[in-house]
């Protein structure tokens, strides 16, 4: 029987990862766009299903809440403008703290309107997508400066690394809703190459490669599992697919930043380079 060596081990690994590096720097000029917008995606969504849909929005807080049709039209309102306008500061990048600020704003103010803070796959799904808007802002964050400049730093602490920190260790709560409870070999296989690469992406170890493994992995699960366009638009399934597609989407996006900005300070690979 053959076993696979150390050694062997090790020349795969730097192999991937040098396959990893020439992506990335035929793409460095495309990703941080492909990776904006898909982060944006599912507001962008939400935005326009509530101007499609503005009547049965309307209805549906005047049904649960017991409100008139006065607050029912301003939350239509709020949640209209309140992210279509942020995605189009976002995507001419003007003022991205203030819009990523609005955003996550919204992702409360939905939790509580539509009673989801008490659903754990969407809120794992919420905080999720605050740690890609997290990533988002470290994107345009200037480097503080150090109290004595010019000298080499053995542990950079900037802010900026911790929000990378925070943004990597929201972002791979995402793995929790995909989780398929099925005692098979595929789904165990499955759970296992998943949950090693998430955790490795939190901890900041291989971490370019193994977000970019997860966004190949997360994109032919999207694409597989929530096709809403087979399913007819008078459906109440196609609604939800719709959601779901688009959430992942954005998920997928904080994950291209992950691949574009590295781990940050605070992760393993930065300790190695120390080392």
């Amino acid at each position: 029987m053959n076993f696979v060596t150390p050694r062997q081990r090790q020349q795969w690994l730097g192999q991937a990862e040098d396959y990893a590096d020439m992506f990335l720097q035929k793409t460095k000029y495309i990703l941080p766009h492909a990776a904006r917008l898909c982060l944006i995606s599912t507001f962008m969504e939400d935005g326009i299903r509530m101007w499609m849909q503005w009547g049965e929005q309307r209805d549906y807080i005047m049904r649960s809440w017991s409100v008139g049709s006065v607050l029912g039209t301003l939350f239509v309102l709020m949640n209209l403008f309140g992210q279509l306008i942020p995605c189009g500061m976002i995507l001419a990048r003007k003022k991205t703290d203030i819009a990523c600020g609005i955003l996550v704003f919204i992702i409360a103010f939905q939790s509580i309107a539509y009673r989801i803070i008490w659903e754990p796959r969407f809120l794992l799904r919420s905080c999720a997508l605050v740690g890609g808007l997290i990533l988002l802002m470290v994107e345009n964050r200037k480097e503080a400066r150090t109290l004595f400049a010019g000298v080499p730093q053995m542990h950079n602490n900037a802010p900026k690394n911790y929000m990378q920190l925070a943004g990597r260790m929201l972002l791979v709560i995402m793995f929790l809703t995909i989780v398929r409870y099925e005692l098979s070999f595929t789904s165990i296989v499955q759970n296992l190459i998943g949950g090693v690469c998430m955790l490795l992406v939190a901890v900041g170890f291989k971490t370019k490669l193994s977000a970019l493994f997860l966004v190949a992995y997360l994109t032919g699960v999207n694409f597989y599992s929530n096709c809403f366009w087979r399913v007819s638009d008078h459906r109440a399934l196609h609604d939800f697919l719709k959601y779901d597609f688009f959430q992942t989407m954005s998920v997928i996006g904080g994950l291209l930043y992950v691949v574009a900005l590295g781990p940050g300070g605070v992760s393993i690979d930065a300790r190695k380079k120390e080392w």
